[in-house]
Order: structure tokens, then C-alpha cells, then sequence
């Protein structure tokens, strides 16, 4: 099997683990028909998976990790690093990327148009982190892409790392009740369930915070870590002022939100 039929594989694997916890060991209730969530958030995946695989021919991020170490383009491929220093290195800087993206995508009101498409979730949970508008995947992965150019990593610390961006996006987003002094441990490293739901609440001070999908070193550093939400946890109400109701979150609305939000108040 390929680098990519194992991440496949890894990303199944954390998915079902995920979903099979959330049945026993739930940390918040659910608003929304789960069934109904999971269909339409594994059709989005579906779809923003053939959009990458058709645009970006040849393999996308780690297509073009391959692309700059044949060219000798990058940082990476200019300095004889350490292979495991380089590798580390790697995961690392692409972690923190991600982490300012996910900022700017809540600061600029034309990114945020898109990115509500994930925040307008009434329940959080391991689906979740498949709900993405395809715009906001295709610019995801073009930011990547130039960063990658960038760097010049070696591919399979790319590919590393986005097998890591996939399941831990699939854990922080996961219903699941951590105990309180694992979750507490845990955040010491990395995004905990509990850390990530207080970015998806309502109030606006707290979507504003928390932005780290894999280790919450960033969000401490940077000053944009919140430890506690105003609400318990199964308190916390999810989601957007904008839209409340399940029968304003169907498939098509979620495509056409970003012009339809576009006339409404955006989060600062």
C-alpha cells in the first residue's frame, strides 16, 4: 500500500473510533438529527475530495512536497539538514501555518463568509470536522501548496503531517468526555475535544479563541487560549446567531451560505 492508502486508512479508523465513543461516552447533547448531520458532512467531504483530487493534479500537498524535492525548490532541499531534525521541523512549522490560517479565516469578513459554513454547526461532533464549503478546502490546500513550495520538505513529513491535520481534526471535533485530569494533561500538547468546543460556541469572545487543531502550544504562545468556557461544558450553546434551525442547514444552504451570509454581521 501507498503513503495515501495508509492515511485513508488511518482516517477511517479514528472516524469509527470516534463515532463508536461518542455513543458511550457523550460530553455534550445534541441539538441537530445526528444521521441527517452525518450524511450531508460525509457528502461535503465527498465532494471537496473530488474537487482537490480534479484540480490539483498530481497529489496535492505532498504531490507538491515530490514536486520541490525533484527541483531542488524550498528551504529544505537548500540546506543539509538532519533528516529527522528537517522532518520534525516540518510538522511543526506546516502546524503553526495552519493555526495562523484558521486565525485570518476569522478575521477577514470574506474569509469568514465561507468558513461559517463550518461554524453554523448546532452539535460538534467527529462529523464536524468534515464540514468544510469546497472554496474554503480549494484555498486550504493552495495555501499549502505555496507554503510548501516554500519550505522544499521532504514528502513523506508532509504526508506525516497530513495524516495528522485529518485525525486530529476528526478527534477535537469529537463528542467525547475526556477525564478531567487527562483532558487536563492532554492540553499540556495538544487540542483536547473540550479545548476545541469553546471555539465553536456561540458567544463571540469565545469562537475567538482556541484556534489550534493539533498542539496547543500556539494558542498559549500567542495569546489566544481560552481554559474555561462562561458555560459547562454541556452547556455550551454551538453554533452561529445567524442560523438556529435545522431547515436553514440543508446540503444546498450550506453551499450557497458564504452569498447569503455575506449580507449579515460577521465575527471580529
Amino acid at each position: 500500500m501507498d503513503g495515501n492508502t495508509y492515511r485513508f486508512l488511518i482516517f477511517i479508523s479514528v472516524f469509527a473510533l470516534m463515532l463508536i465513543l461518542e455513543s458511550f461516552i457523550a460530553r455534550h447533547p445534541t441539538v441537530d438529527s445526528k444521521p441527517r448531520r452525518l450524511g450531508m458532512h460525509l457528502g461535503l467531504s465527498g465532494l471537496n475530495t473530488l474537487l482537490i483530487k480534479f484540480i490539483f493534479i498530481g497529489g496535492a500537498a505532498v504531490g507538491a512536497a515530490e514536486v520541490a524535492e525533484s527541483k531542488g525548490w524550498g528551504l529544505f532541499n537548500m540546506l543539509d539538514w538532519p533528516y529527522e531534525l528537517e522532518f520534525l521541523l516540518v510538522v511543526i512549522i506546516l502546524d503553526f501555518a495552519i493555526y495562523l490560517q484558521h486565525m485570518v479565516v476569522h478575521k477577514v469578513p470574506l474569509f469568514w463568509r465561507f468558513h461559517v459554513v463550518h461554524h453554523s454547526d448546532l452539535d460538534l461532533d467527529v462529523s464536524s470536522g468534515l464540514r468544510f464549503h469546497p472554496i474554503e478546502i480549494l484555498a486550504s490546500m493552495l495555501y499549502k501548496i505555496v507554503i510548501i513550495y516554500i519550505l522544499g520538505p521532504i514528502p513523506i513529513a508532509v504526508l506525516v503531517f497530513e495524516t495528522i491535520l485529518n485525525g486530529m481534526a476528526l478527534f477535537s471535533h469529537s463528542n467525547i468526555a475526556l477525564p478531567a485530569r487527562l483532558d487536563f494533561l492532554c492540553r499540556k500538547l495538544i487540542v483536547t475535544p473540550d479545548m476545541h468546543r469553546i471555539h465553536h460556541s456561540i458567544e463571540v469572545s469565545e469562537t475567538n479563541s482556541n484556534y489550534g487543531f493539533n498542539l496547543s502550544i500556539w494558542d498559549r504562545v500567542l495569546g489566544t487560549y481560552k481554559e474555561e468556557a462562561i458555560k459547562a461544558q454541556p452547556e455550551i450553546v454551538i453554533g452561529i446567531d445567524a442560523f438556529r434551525h435545522p431547515n436553514e442547514l440543508t446540503f444546498y444552504n450550506l453551499l450557497i451560505m458564504p452569498k447569503k451570509y455575506g449580507k449579515l454581521t460577521y465575527v471580529t
